[in-house]
């Protein structure tokens, strides 16, 4: 997974300038970020606050964390089932 440059506090704190008035030209200058950014973490985070930010950030990662405990699982249960077909 990639480091992200902004943690949860700072996204909350850039969405709520913009919603303040400060333009997004002004915030893409001052936090060197791009346009579209802004675009989707109003999209993803607009109307929460930040421990609801917080939350969603806290079940993605059990949720990544449960799909590659799966993904091994599965390939550990392939392995095993071509193991007993070679025995029988």
């Amino acid at each position: 997974m990639t480091k992200k440059r902004f943690v949860e506090s700072q996204i909350y704190r850039i969405l709520q300038e913009n919603e303040s008035g400060v333009p997004i030209s002004t915030l893409i200058k001052k936090y060197g970020i791009s346009q579209a950014t802004v675009y989707n973490w109003r999209s993803k985070y607009g109307g929460m606050n930040i421990s609801e930010i917080r939350r969603i950030n806290e079940l993605e990662e059990e949720n990544d964390r449960l799909k590659r405990m799966f993904a091994d699982l599965s390939l550990e249960n392939l392995v095993l089932k071509g193991k007993l077909e070679k025995e029988k």
